[in-house]
């Protein structure tokens, strides 16, 4: 099979979202909102670049995965023609949905994504706030596409295309887009509830490009209330250090320093965020169901 070449998206991107981020400082000032927090898009944007750079060895890495697999065993030989960049369009954001959405449910996941839950704004900065560790265990989430045909090099590139989507959906600029819009794809609505803390927002909207997954999975909320950013338990610091490793060292501290047996140790990893062996911890699902039985016993 003859393999296109292919730009690296993200890097080309690069310039467009310093531009962009600077546009939207400018507007946000024009129109009298809430003024950025200079402090917190300068995190925000070293995080996006240190992401990048570690960026240049994990691609590398789940490049040479992708490819093994792809090599000792895949269903069908699926060629670079328009129907299969259609197919891979969804299957890509498919598995983007639970990859997403695991990653709000086990802690595993969660330790690398809360990276970009940790802003307490909402701009088009907060989507450079990416992961440095993610992109080294998340691949897996990928590999059934490998499986079933799509050549590690088209999924690389779906991937990237995916995320470049997501940029422009991390503003509070756009309110509501065309109703038919808003009910098929994700939109700066949708994602503003998932980047929310009110109780009925939270672990919810988790797809990508198309918000069809979580109206099929029941993880579907419809933008209401004004979004409360960042987490239920902020970690209230600018230094990118500390922002990107902060919850694995509170993981690692939870295993190694609760008094419980080997098998508490291990759920620490595969539990929700907020687990704890003695039942001390509050979970998103908790804080829901109580929102919910409130929300009830006022009508």
């Amino acid at each position: 099979m003859q393999i296109p070449e292919f730009p690296n998206l993200i890097h080309y991107a690069i310039p467009v979202f310093i531009a962009t981020v600077i546009i939207e400082v400018i507007l946000t000032v024009k129109v009298k909102m809430q003024e950025y927090e200079y402090k917190d898009a300068a995190t925000s944007i070293a995080m996006g670049l240190g992401n990048v750079t570690i960026g240049l060895i994990s691609k590398t890495l789940v490049l040479g995965v992708f490819y093994f697999v792809y090599n000792s065993f895949h269903l069908f030989d699926i060629p670079f023609v328009w129907w299969a960049w259609v197919l891979i369009l969804f299957a890509e954001d498919f598995a983007y949905y639970w990859f997403h959405r695991i990653s709000h449910e086990n802690r595993f996941f969660w330790a690398s994504h809360i990276v970009h839950h940790s802003s307490q704004k909402y701009n088009l900065s907060t989507a450079l706030r990416q992961t440095w560790t993610g992109s080294f265990i998340s691949f897996i989430f990928w590999i059934p596409l490998v499986l079933i045909g799509f050549h590690p090099v088209m999924i690389l590139v779906q991937m990237s295309i995916s995320l470049l989507y997501q940029y422009w959906i991390h503003t509070e600029l756009i309110t509501k887009l065309p109703k038919w819009f808003e009910y098929i794809f994700n939109t700066p609505s949708h994602h503003r509830v998932h980047h929310a803390t009110n109780p009925q927002y939270l672990d919810r909207n988790h797809a990508g490009i198309f918000i069809i997954w979580d109206r099929l999975f029941g993880t579907f909320e419809l933008e209401v209330e004004k979004p409360v950013y960042g987490l239920t338990t902020n970690i209230n610091t600018f230094n990118p250090i500390k922002v990107a490793f902060l919850e694995w060292f509170d993981l690692f501290k939870d295993v190694f320093s609760s008094k419980t047996s080997i098998l508490n140790k291990l759920n620490y990893f595969f539990k929700p965020p907020g687990w704890k062996h003695d039942g001390s911890g509050i979970l998103s699902s908790d804080m829901r169901k109580e929102w919910e039985s409130k929300q009830k016993s006022e009508r």
